[in-house]
């Protein structure tokens, strides 16, 4: 295979314009009141920008679970949990669909109500939008302005520079393109967000993104059986990843048993991997599996909430 990304090991995508809008948003968070957080509930400990997170303390904060249609709903309950048990006003949302965001406008109504209340004045609410790349924010402004205001695009990086919008219910919203940070400390968490579409594929080798998605997946026995049943495959060959230690988020495990275990998984990813490239009738010359268009397929499908309603990371307990 090969390898744009050095075996995924160094996942970073911080062009100029990123620069310019972490520069906006701490320029502008002065002037706001609330911030709407959005983050993709496949993963929404990895979808959280760290660099938000001093210059927001002190703001009232929604975060906003989107794509909650494509995550497990057991875990879109643990999350609103855990974030309500953080302090933060968290809820479900669907930006693409529409579904929850009468409720969140409600919700930004009563809030600016009961503060105009408590000082005594009557000014519009004024909110700031943010998230990752390509997690549906262009798509949930376009829906609370009531017409198509912000760009929107099933990649990373299709919003630029800021917008200020008026709202049908008179409140004014920031927009900001989507916005990474410099480094991944994690590499975990620079596989989270390439798998969920916040990182440009043109930067990223699909084969090994597609065999670092199915060691994550085939780890978990649900979603290993969710795999098979998509792709139509011998229950035993995903069985053998299932329920490993070492998925895509594990390889740090210390010693020689855990470099084995690592290797083993990818191996057993590779294989899935092959066959469904059989399954799907994708073969070259030869009829060898035509793995980079399997690839190709595994992360769209995925994307796309094909292979099931899944969440990737789970909420920690508090």
């Amino acid at each position: 295979m090969r390898m744009k990304a050095k075996n995924m090991d160094n996942i970073n995508w911080y062009p100029g314009h990123m620069k310019k809008t972490r520069e906006l948003i701490h320029e502008n968070l002065k002037l706001v009141d609330v911030i709407l957080e959005l983050v993709d509930a496949r993963i929404p400990a990895s979808g959280r920008n760290p660099i938000l997170d001093a210059p927001a303390r002190g703001k009232k904060r929604f975060v906003l679970l989107n794509k909650s249609d494509l995550a497990d709903e057991a875990e879109n309950a643990r999350w609103l949990a855990y974030f309500r048990g953080a302090g933060d006003e968290a809820r479900l949302l669907n930006s693409a669909s529409g579904a929850g965001v009468g409720a969140l406008l409600r919700a930004l109504s009563d809030f600016r109500d009961e503060r105009n209340a408590r000082v005594a004045q009557n000014r519009p609410l004024r909110l700031m939008a943010v998230g990752v790349p390509n997690v549906g924010k262009s798509s949930l402004i376009n829906r609370l302005a009531g017409r198509k205001s912000a760009k929107t695009g099933d990649r990373p990086g299709v919003t630029r520079g800021k917008q200020w919008l008026s709202l049908a219910n008179g409140m004014q919203l920031l927009d900001t393109p989507g916005i990474l940070w410099p480094k991944f400390e994690n590499r975990a968490v620079g596989l989270m967000l390439a798998f969920c579409g916040s990182v440009r594929d043109e930067i990223l080798d699909a084969e090994e993104l597609a065999v670092e998605l199915l060691r994550t997946l085939l780890a978990v026995p649900e979603h290993a059986g969710f795999v098979a049943a998509r792709y139509r495959l011998d229950a035993a060959l995903v069985s053998r990843g299932s329920g490993a230690e070492t998925s895509a988020d594990e390889d740090a495990a210390a010693g020689t048993q855990g470099e084995r275990g690592a290797e083993d998984s990818r191996n057993d990813a590779l294989a899935v991997l092959e066959a469904i490239a059989i399954s799907r009738g994708f073969l070259l010359s030869g009829g060898r599996a035509d793995c980079e268009r399997a690839a190709k397929t595994l992360i769209d499908e995925f994307r796309a909430g094909r292979l099931g309603r899944i969440t990737l990371e789970r909420a920690p307990l508090r």
